[in-house]
């Protein structure tokens, strides 16, 4: 035991890894800013082996979509779940893609963690920090990848880790000349809460 404890503070993203893997499922929601200034509101809901929920408040206020693991296709209601129309489409459909090129398939907490890990791996991690976000204890994390080197066209991330649940707070994200991509909060989030029944499969 000690000689992981040791491991985990030596290393607070192998530590968030774990937390990620012995969780059941997460609700969370999503508040991002674009370097454009584009904002989105998502309430996100997940539950493996990836089934995830979207109820959008901004934008396409009222939109909810849900992707079936097991199936792999996304169920869209533009209007509300229930209502008319209903789209069924494949995850890569370019109608289910931001403007950072995010699919739903792709959009959860263990897909980020693979790709800071892999950035990490190819690049170098700055030694993590302690820190507060919106007084919560953090820990900071930023890691930045080889020159030329990015996990898709992200070159560095910057990672709050709650202290308490070892898992996001915040991302930023950056290109390679060091503009921001993209700064997503997630400081609500809950984990394994309960939902309703039938909450993936309406």
């Amino acid at each position: 035991l000690a000689a992981w404890c040791l491991t985990a503070m030596a290393d607070p993203l192998a530590d968030t890894q774990a937390r990620f893997d012995a969780l059941h499922g997460y609700q969370v929601t999503l508040r991002s800013a674009d370097a454009a200034g584009t904002r989105q509101v998502i309430r996100y809901f997940y539950r493996k082996p990836g089934w995830v929920r979207m109820e959008f408040e901004q934008p396409h206020r009222g939109a909810v979509l849900i992707y079936a693991s097991d199936s792999r296709r996304v169920r869209l209601w533009p209007f509300g779940a229930g209502s008319w129309p209903e789209l069924d489409l494949a995850p890569d459909n370019p109608l289910l893609r931001d403007s950072s090129g995010h699919r739903v398939d792709r959009s959860d907490l263990g897909a980020l963690l693979a790709n800071i890990r892999a950035l990490r791996e190819r690049g170098s991690a700055a030694p993590p920090s302690d820190t507060a976000l919106d007084g919560r204890p953090a820990t900071l994390l930023d890691i930045r990848g080889a020159a030329g080197d990015g996990t898709g066209r992200v070159q560095r991330y910057r990672v709050w880790l709650a202290q308490d649940l070892g898992l996001p707070l915040r991302v930023d994200s950056f290109a390679a000349a060091g503009a921001l991509i993209e700064s997503v909060d997630m400081g609500d989030l809950r984990v394994d809460g309960p939902l309703p029944e039938r909450f993936f499969t309406p």
